[in-house]
């Protein structure tokens, strides 16, 4: 049978259709016995050939079969990987598809290198319609036989600069986590994102990250610290930096995320440039009256910092810790095409969108994580539910606990023209420094591990809010005729009970009016007593200030905090909450969490 084949292999013209479909059938056969690799050699060549025929179909049929032997003859199958590769600038969509999948099984780490700058030249002149393809597998390609953490950053920004628009949130939030992790290539990323942004700012996601390296890593662009030796030099004044970061806001076709990304690298450079502080809080300011809430609540809580708190405004903006590395990716290994699940050499791979990092998808599932948090979420601050209040807010306590808070002027009587427009927004995560012990923060900094995605936040606004457009609306008044519903034990550990009376408006009964009232049951003082708590996204929560923030022991007095719970599945799905509850007891911390499902039916 070898003869046979081997007979008719060479000798059947393939300048003829019947020809060709003999040679067809010869190569199946090959395939399918047991034989010597020589044979099947010859069978891969002859489909080598037909890469290069005129005709599309016998090219494409070339292209299926060699994906199919592929497995069987992986060395004899490279030796064609020019003209594959050639098979991918084909002005036939389903060659060119079919010969990207057999590219990527082609990859291995000695050609990826190679392969890939193929791959990134080709995307230049792609066709639109193709690039989403392309460039969905060069960022699998390079996520998954990157061995230098260099190659991968330099790889991901031309694949950037080129088709950023067409390129998935989780590449550039993986290509992120790289970089923070990378600390010997700070400069180098920024220096390169900085030129980069320069000649493709019309590229959304370049944008993003080159604003986000530059908020935090803009003093770099400056001094040119970290120079590698294949860098040369750049000449970059503050008034540069500031310049680009202010192109990137003023630019129309930006989204919010990109807008608010770019807000909080603005608030950063005003502690790293001071002599530019005015500068940028001009440029701040002008979105005070945005129609965006999130941007315009961003834009009045961010000039009140730069006016009025320069003292704590460095702690404040402080740059973000490094991103946990091995958390972020075992928590979405294999969520692309072809990705590894595993790091090579310490550098990410690329991940799923970042709000699954919370395993919130579904409305079925209320409860985020309550470990680790999710990092990127805190960093970007866009579109996350958030629900935490400050008891006793109008009132900082002497060790400084509470000068966040004041600095939001949340609750404050004394400066009703600074509160912050109520948004969708969390700002608290992105300004939250680790506490120091020179100035304590308030414990909203832990609030990023309850904090799930696209509700809204409301961080307990005093009754002067009510003046700002109904954004918090007035409890109900004894004369409502409330419609009351039995009282429930929400939560009880020995040191602490938490009790939830209910009662609706008889004409709204999506919302449910909150009274929770917290007990101290032991002999001890509870100080600095706040309570938080996050929904899932079918619900909305409106917290109120609570009655005060040090708890009597012995439950001699309760503190008392109202809340608002809107439920946009009323009647399909039933309430339920995540609650976080800490205090100090003789100056150290304690901390409470429980989930709470025993909410009335009918609520």
């Amino acid at each position: 049978m070898n003869d046979i084949l081997a007979q008719v292999a060479t000798k059947i013209e393939s300048n003829k259709t019947i020809g060709n479909a003999i040679l067809y059938e010869c190569v199946q056969t090959i395939m399918s016995i047991q034989d010597s690799g020589g044979l099947r050699v010859l069978a891969i060549n002859i489909l080598g050939k037909f890469l290069s025929h005129r005709d599309n179909n016998i090219r494409y049929v070339g292209l299926n079969m060699l994906m199919k032997v592929v497995t069987a003859d992986v060395q004899a199958v490279q030796r064609h990987r020019a003209t594959i590769l050639e098979c991918i600038k084909d002005s036939d969509v389903s060659i060119r598809r079919r010969a990207l999948e057999l590219v990527c099984i082609l990859v291995n780490e000695t050609n990826v290198k190679a392969l890939t700058k193929e791959l990134v030249d080709y995307l230049e002149v792609s066709d639109p319609d193709f690039r989403v393809d392309l460039t969905e597998k060069i960022c699998s390609i390079v996520s998954k036989y990157s061995s230098e953490k260099i190659w991968y950053i330099d790889q991901m920004l031309k694949v950037l600069s080129e088709a950023g628009n067409y390129v998935k949130d989780e590449v550039w939030h993986a290509l992120i986590v790289v970089i923070s992790n990378a600390s010997e290539l700070h400069g180098y990323t920024v220096r390169a994102l900085y030129k980069a942004f320069q000649r493709s700012a019309e590229q959304e996601t370049l944008v993003r990250v080159a604003v986000w390296c530059i908020g935090e890593y803009g003093e770099f662009l400056i001094n040119n610290d970290g120079m590698l030796d294949v860098e040369d030099p750049i000449r970059v004044t503050e008034s540069d930096v500031v310049h680009v970061v202010e192109i990137a806001l003023k630019r129309h076709s930006l989204d919010i995320t990109t807008k608010a990304m770019t807000l909080v690298a603005l608030l950063k450079l005003s502690s790293r440039f001071p002599s530019f502080s005015e500068r940028i809080r001009e440029i701040v300011v002008q979105y005070k009256g945005n129609f965006v809430l999130e941007l315009q609540q961003r834009s009045i809580e961010f000039n009140l910092i730069m006016a009025k708190h320069q003292n704590i405004r460095s702690t404040l903006v402080e740059r973000m810790p490094v991103l946990d590395e091995a958390t972020f990716i075992a928590r979405r290994a294999g969520s692309l095409p072809d990705a590894a699940s595993t790091p090579t050499n310490g550098v990410a791979k690329a991940v799923a969108p970042i709000v699954d990092l919370l395993d919130i998808n579904s409305d079925d599932a209320p409860i985020p994580s309550s470990s680790g948090g999710d990092l990127l979420h805190d960093l970007l601050g866009v579109n996350i539910s958030l629900a935490a209040q400050q008891s006793d807010a109008a009132q900082p306590s002497e060790n400084g606990t509470d000068v966040l808070l004041d600095l939001l002027s949340i609750g404050s009587p004394s400066a009703p023209n600074e509160l912050p427009a109520q948004g969708n927004s969390s700002t608290i995560d992105i300004l939250s420094p680790k506490p120091s012990k020179k100035a304590p923060l308030s414990p909203l900094d832990d609030l990023a591990s309850l904090s799930p995605s696209r509700t809204t936040l409301n961080a307990g606004a005093s009754p002067l809010v009510e003046s700002l457009d109904g954004f918090v609306p007035s409890p109900p008044t004894e004369e409502s005729n409330e419609l009351v519903y039995p009282s429930i034990t929400a939560f009880e550990s020995s040191s602490l009970r938490l009790v939830f009376n209910f009662s609706k408006q008889p004409g709204n009964l999506q919302t449910t009016n909150i009274r929770a009232t917290f007990t101290n049951l032991t002999s001890n003082v509870y100080t600095d007593f706040v309570f938080q708590a996050a929904v899932p996204k079918f619900l909305q929560l409106h917290l109120n200030p609570a009655s005060g923030n040090i708890l009597t022991a012995s439950g001699k007095e309760s503190i008392t905090q109202n809340m608002r719970l809107t439920n946009s599945q009323h009647g399909k799905k039933s309430l339920v909450m995540r609650i976080k509850v800490s205090y100090k007891i003789n100056g150290k911390e304690t901390l409470e969490e429980g989930q709470i499902n025993n909410f009335p039916r009918e609520l």
